[in-house]
């Protein structure tokens, strides 16, 4: 097997399985979106006359054979291709002879591998979007079903003021919305195309035409100058990042809600059956741990923003072979959150409150009797906290 950086030099076989780590393993995501870049690349090579149209139909053909031949289970990348880059190149270039070898002219795998992921955030934050519109789907239908049941408002884990289910919901339903927006933000960084900035300096005596493949591969612009490419490494990975620890955040809080409302204490709500697990020991029990997960899932995605950060954090410029450890924190932290999404959508679907069980404290309407006072009696507002509190002393 012969690297993309190979020069015909032994390399240790520990050195091997240390520097290329789980990329492997983790480049399967992104077989599809390096065949995207190559051949977009290729196409550019053409038009600007740097291979023949022959080259670039042989490349483009062969390396959509070996996508569908991927998706089918025929071959995988191995620890010896060490990353999708060599494993597609070498195979392709078995395949279709000296075209294969023209294919890298122009590019680096530092930006070869930038675009494959920024196509892959670009698409892993859209269905991302998508599964948190299903997850409001799942809200409003549970609104539809029991928004009027009334709910107690709780400050300081105490009765404080009336709610609803509709309220209660409604305060979570603009938090995801809120999320959607966040992550339309966090993808603005992934729209900028890195393809032929190459090792971090350009290709000098090339006449490579990027707007082109920013074109081809549906980038909104061409990153510039090529300095800033590998200096904006990490950045579209922990921004996403970023937005689903605060997605995960908010999806804590409603799983801590409905752990406590699934107590005997509280007795609000029943969860669906295939939603709760039993005990190895204690017959009777039925636990929420799917909701005990969600309530801790928070922690992990922030422990993935943290590890992208710190990867990044006083690098100095160019590119460093530890930007390679962006992808097990970024792939874990988006395979998270797309999990704990679909899971709570799931819960909610077959929640329901049980009305009978949900009492509020009378104290709860002491705000509204004091606004009372205010409105028909003209009452100065803290007078009328006062004497509406002399009940409760």
């Amino acid at each position: 097997m012969s690297r993309l950086w190979d020069k015909g030099l032994p390399l240790d076989e520990r050195v091997l399985r240390y520097t290329a780590g789980e990329d492997h393993v983790l480049d399967a995501r992104l077989v599809a979106y390096d065949v995207r870049g190559s051949i977009a690349h290729a196409t550019m090579l053409a038009s600007v006359g740097l291979i023949s149209d022959a080259d670039r139909d042989a490349i483009r053909d062969g390396l959509e054979a070996l996508e569908a031949s991927f998706d089918k289970g025929e071959w995988e990348i191995t620890l010896a291709d060490e990353d999708v880059h060599t494993a597609l190149e070498t195979r392709l270039t078995a395949a279709i002879g000296e075209p294969g070898g023209r294919l890298h002219l122009g590019r680096s795998r530092n930006d070869q591998v930038l675009t494959a992921l920024r196509l892959y955030l670009s698409d892993a934050t859209q269905d991302l979007t998508e599964r948190l519109a299903r997850l409001r789907e799942a809200i409003a239908g549970l609104v539809e079903r029991q928004g009027d049941v009334a709910l107690p408002g709780y400050t300081h884990m105490q009765h404080a003021m009336p709610s609803s289910v509709a309220l209660w919901c409604g305060g979570f339903d603009e938090a995801f919305e809120d999320a959607i927006d966040g992550l339309a933000a966090a993808a603005r960084r992934a729209r900028k195309n890195p393809l032929g900035s190459a090792a971090g300096y350009g290709t000098p005596g090339l006449p490579l035409d990027r707007s082109r493949t920013t074109e081809l591969l549906g980038f909104e612009s061409t990153q510039e100058p090529v300095t800033a490419v590998q200096l904006s490494r990490g950045k579209a990975e922990s921004t996403l990042l970023f937005e689903i620890t605060l997605l995960l955040t908010d999806l804590g809080r409603m799983a801590s809600d409905l752990l406590l409302f699934y107590t005997q204490e509280f007795g609000y709500v029943t969860l669906p059956s295939d939603t709760t697990t039993g005990s190895s020991i204690m017959p009777q029990k039925r636990n929420p741990d799917v909701l005990e997960l969600l309530r801790g899932a928070s922690s992990t995605a922030q422990a993935c923003l943290d590890e992208a950060l710190m990867v990044t954090a006083k690098l100095p410029s160019g590119y460093q072979r530890d930007l390679q450890r962006l992808k097990s924190p970024l792939f874990r932290g988006i395979d998270l959150a797309v999990d704990s999404v679909d899971i709570m959508a799931h819960v909610l679907d077959g929640l329901a409150f049980v009305e009978d069980n949900i009492e509020i404290d009378p104290g709860s309407h002491a705000t509204e009797e004091a606004y009372r006072l205010v409105t028909e009696e003209g009452m100065a507002f803290r007078d009328a906290y006062r004497k509406i509190g002399e009940r409760y002393r």
